[in-house]
């Protein structure tokens, strides 16, 4: 297991790792800026949080 994570680390320190990365969080947050998705995010919290 251990050795997953440092495989995982490295990846993550890569240059390419560094480039998927942050492809994904430029995806997000495109993503949570949709009116529909963020509803959908602002629910699924409510639920995980005790249904307030």
């Amino acid at each position: 297991m251990a050795s997953l994570f440092s495989k995982v680390a490295q990846f993550a320190n890569s240059p390419k790792g560094k480039q998927v990365i942050s492809q994904a969080t430029t995806k997000a947050q495109e993503l949570a800026k949709d009116p529909k998705n963020r509803a959908k995010i602002d629910q699924m919290r409510r639920k995980l949080q005790g249904g307030k």
